[in-house]
């Protein structure tokens, strides 16, 4: 879903559980709540001042395959790519790409039955090294709940994390720091 295209002014633009927005738009901050175990995943081209906001809750499409297709962003496995696809037809490409990870807790498992955050956290692992992808930043795990806001303007990706005062820089745009 492309954000609105305004001028003057920074607009936050909310991305929900299980939804992804990708957009070039450098007067909008993307922003999502309470990543868990969900993981957020955030990406940014520097050159073209593109990139997305995805918000995934599950590591494999394949426990659901008509969910899978109704709503890819919901999985690891169907929402990365959808998301990479979204940022390249904004002219972004896969080498200049700054990834942002934040989430994979253990929330309301705190005996680590299911282990979602973690096995999101394994598949996103897997499939970006199949596709020879890394990280620049993540901050994973735990038993807190993040919010993610990347800024399409600069790149930067802040932190709110339950419990401290302030947001934290996660990571910035290479090329302005």
């Amino acid at each position: 879903m492309p954000a609105p295209s305004l001028t003057g002014f920074n607009q936050k633009v909310i991305v929900g559980i299980a939804e992804m927005v990708a957009s070039n738009n450098q007067n909008v901050t993307l922003t999502t709540y309470s990543l868990g175990s969900c993981l957020g995943i955030a990406i940014y081209d520097p050159v073209v001042k593109a990139g997305g906001l995805l918000h995934i809750m599950l590591p494999d499409s394949t426990i659901d395959s008509v969910k899978a297709a109704k709503q890819p962003s919901m999985f690891v496995d169907t929402g990365v790519p959808a998301l990479f696809r979204a940022a390249y037809q904004l002219r972004a490409e896969k080498h200049r790409m700054i990834i942002c990870v934040a989430g994979g807790a253990q929330i309301m498992d705190s005996g680590g039955f299911f282990n979602i955050g973690s096995r999101n956290y394994d598949a996103l692992g897997k499939l970006f090294a199949e596709h020879g992808l890394k990280i620049q930043a993540e901050q994973v795990g735990g038993m807190v709940n993040r919010t993610m806001h990347l800024n399409l303007a600069t790149g930067e990706v802040r932190l709110k994390i339950s419990g401290q005062p302030q947001e934290t820089i996660l990571c910035k745009n290479s090329t302005t720091t």
